[in-house]
This record gives C-alpha cells, structure tokens and sequence, in this order.
C-alpha cells in the first residue's frame, strides 16, 4: 500500500521545466532581481534554491502551469553556482557564473559567426577560435530561427561556454565586445545573440505596432510565395513573435543592435527603429536600457546614395532615442569588398561597441567612444570651413584627407582636396566649384574615408545639404 501511494504522489508532480534560456552554464545579470520561470503542474508550488545564499524564493504556478519567480543576485563572481528548482521533483542549472548580460540583434552582419558566411570570412577568426577557451568568463546563448506569425512562449537557444569547439558559431561582433569588456571589467560576460540575416526592423515589431504602417501588408505572407526558407527574413512581425517576445523575461543590462541593410530606401527608418526600441524597454520591463547600434558599412556602388541616406537615418536616429549611440564603421571596409555586404573586420565593430558601453554605461574614464560629427561650415575665399563635434584634440591626419566632395548651386558635386584649419576645422577647396554650396564626405553606397579622431574612431559620413 505506502507502494502503491508512493507511486501515485509521484505521478502527481511534474518535473519543473525551463525554457531554453535557463540552462546549465548561463549568466546571470549581477546585483539586481533577475526573473526566473517556466512551467510546472497547475496550482504547484514551485520553490527555487540558489547557491550563493541561503534564501528559498517560493511561487506557486497559475492554472496553466506557468510560474515566475524574481531572485535577488549578488556580486559578479567567477565562482560557478547552481540554482535548483522543486515542485517535488528537483531540476537543477549548474556552472551559472553571475555577471554583465547584453542582448545582441539585428541581421547578418550582427548573426555572422566567427566561421564566417560562404566567401566571407573573419578576419582574425581562426585565432579568436584556438584561444577562445582562455575566455573563461564569456558564455554566449545563439538564438535559433524561429518565425512566426503569432507570438509564442519559447524558442530554442542555450547557453556555451567558450571553448574551440563552440566559438565558431558565436557572433562574432558580439564575441569580440564581450572579450573587451571582459578584459576591462574583469567580470563575467553573458551574450543573448538574437538575430536572423536580411531582417528589416519591421520583422522585430509586433503586428499591434506594424498594421499601422501604410507599406506593410500584413495579409501577404512571403513564406508562402516563395520556395527557399531563407526568404522568411523579409517577412515582418516573425522575428518578433518567435525570437523576441519568448526572451522578454530574460534580465539583461542592455541592447546592441546591426541592422539596416534591409531597410534602405525607408526615409522613416529613425522613427521606426525608435518605436522598436521604446517598445522593447517597455515590454522588459527594466527602464530606459541602454541601446548601442551600429552604423551600416560601406557597400555598392560609388554612384549610388541609398545607404547613405540609411546612415544618415541612422545618425538621425540616435539623436532621438534617448540613451542610445551610434558608431561608425565607415573605415573598416577594404576596397574589394564593395560588393560584400559582410565585411571581415568584426573585431574592431566589436571593440566600439564596448567602448561606448564602457564609458557612457559603467562610467570608465578616459575612453573615447564618439566618432567626430559634422557641426558647421563657412564659405570663405572660395574654400569651405567646416567644423565638428568630438573633435576636441583635431585629426587624425593634417591632410590628403579622402572622401570630400564640393558642390556649387548646380548641385553637382566633384572631389574635393581637404585638410586640417586652424588646429580643429577642416578646409575644403576644389578648382572646378569656385562657388562652393555644399560639402559631403563619403556620402555615397561605397566610400570609405580616411579620416578620424585622435582615438582612430572614423569621422561621420555627412551632408550639408538636403537636396
């Protein structure tokens, strides 16, 4: 009989189960209330016990089975601790280091693995890949794709830890912030990479948001018409419903962002990456979190101008989402990659990302993190005089400065010689516009610059006209 009763109380737990986020080896945002969650039987009581204190955190699960539980976390420590949750059964997480978590999207050029794309590589990889197990502290969580056209609860994507073996598929711009801030915080690093290539921004919006938005026909579902899978990117809401939304109660410290290829020729795009970002601070839950996004590289053509007006979207965008930065990636480009939208150069996008996070959101000293910007110009004798912002030490070069264009009241612009004035301006002259209206600097699909601060970060693509 106490068989028999045995047997049936044993039927009667389920064994508490975990999204695929909350797995062995994960990082845990550090001293803050981190949420934790999954499913269990109805009406459970589901009790969580973690290592490093003495504390048991007790919820119960709704009708459904779904609990929540919300854990205070101590300091970020090296140390690996475990967490065990109960609701008769136990299932426990192991080697969880507490840390820095940032959640990292966008498209391809933010999902390019350290292995590279077929044709395109990574510059550095095969050493980032040998030496990746000295990045003890570093532990990266790959989002696999999952479109969908209605939200769902969970998504599959655990967490590794750094080693040979499992660096080659991490993102590689992420690995590559994450090793720098591992090097200056000397704490534990957590990368939630969460990105699918060819995304427009639309694809991370919800439908409630996306209906509204004249170009969009959310009744037309490109799956279907098309017979390759890779064609679901161009799809919208997708990406938001079966990566996004899942990851939601996941604590982080903030966002990173690489997207915009796909949305060249949207003239709204700032407005459209602000209600992305206001939506998603909203929905965690955490605050104004930080949101760090990268300036789309030189690619095409020298002719054409549509992906420098996405630039200038970009650099528009920045200025109106509050706690947010952009950097500039216009020089980490080689001249035969004009037609490879993937350049190889991952580690310094990597690296300007974590000097931004360093200085504006754990308030590190001494870096620079903002590439000098176009403030003014004054036509002077023929030449224009132009001024900048966060260029308070000068240049990078006195002159054979490339990538400056003058134009007249004809609106036809011809290259432009350019080089230092006065210490902190620039000037630019050029004998076929002895009437100069206008001045750009690598405005165009394909021009890289040559120009920077003092702490090598490029110069902003600019225009002084709106023609």
């Amino acid at each position: 009989m106490a068989c028999l009763l045995a047997v049936m109380q044993a039927s009667a737990w389920a064994k508490v189960t975990l999204p695929d986020i909350m797995s062995d080896n994960m990082v845990l945002q550090q001293q803050t209330e981190v949420k934790l969650w999954g499913k269990a039987n109805p009406n459970t009581e589901v009790s969580v016990r973690v290592s490093w204190s003495d504390r048991v955190y007790t919820v119960k699960s709704d009708a459904s089975g779904k609990w929540l539980a919300k854990v205070q976390t101590p300091a970020a420590t090296y140390e690996a601790q475990s967490i065990t949750f109960s609701d008769g059964e136990e299932t426990q997480l192991r080697n969880i280091l507490i840390g820095e978590v940032w959640f990292c999207s966008g498209q391809s050029n933010m999902e390019m693995p350290l292995n590279g794309f077929w044709n395109c590589p990574i510059e550095g990889a095969n050493e980032t890949i040998a030496t990746a197990s000295q990045w003890k502290g570093i532990r990266v969580a790959t989002v696999e794709k999952n479109g969908q056209l209605k939200p769902v609860e969970t998504c599959k994507g655990s967490w590794k830890v750094s080693n040979p073996e499992n660096a080659p598929m991490f993102s590689a711009t992420a690995f590559h912030f994450a090793m720098m801030m591992n090097r200056v915080l000397d704490v534990p690093i957590g990368i939630i990479n969460c990105s699918w290539g060819g995304t427009t921004v639309e694809g991370w919006l919800p439908e409630s948001i996306v209906k509204n938005y004249p170009d969009i026909d959310l009744k037309r579902d490109i799956r279907k018409e098309e017979p390759h899978d890779w064609w679901h990117y161009l799809s919208p809401v997708i990406m938001y419903n079966g990566m996004l939304k899942p990851l939601q109660n996941y604590t982080i410290k903030g966002f990173l962002w690489y997207q915009g290829e796909s949305n060249v020729g949207h003239p709204d795009y700032a407005e459209r990456l602000k209600t992305m970002v206001d939506l998603w601070r909203s929905e965690w839950g955490l605050g104004e979190l930080p949101f760090y996004f990268v300036e789309i590289a030189p690619f095409g053509s020298y002719e054409g101008t549509g992906s420098a007006l996405l630039r200038e979207q970009q650099f528009k965008a920045q200025s109106i989402i509050s706690n947010s930065g952009l950097i500039s990636t216009n020089d980490l480009v080689e001249p035969y990659e004009a037609k490879n939208v993937h350049p190889k150069n991952k580690t310094d996008v990597g690296k300007r990302l974590a000097y931004m996070a360093l200085a504006r959101t754990y308030g590190v000293k001494g870096i620079r993190e903002t590439s000098p910007s176009y403030k003014s110009m004054e036509v002077k004798d023929g030449s224009v005089i132009l001024s900048f912002n966060d260029a308070e030490d000068g240049f990078n070069r006195l002159n054979d400065m490339e990538g400056f264009e003058v134009a007249g009241s004809d609106k036809v612009f011809y290259p432009a010689k350019a080089e230092v004035y006065n210490n902190l301006q620039i000037k630019v002259t050029c004998d076929k516009v002895p009437d100069p209206v206008a001045v750009r600097y690598c405005f165009r699909d394909f021009q890289p610059g040559n120009v920077a601060g003092t702490r090598e970060l490029p110069l902003f693509p600019f225009r002084t006209d709106n023609w």
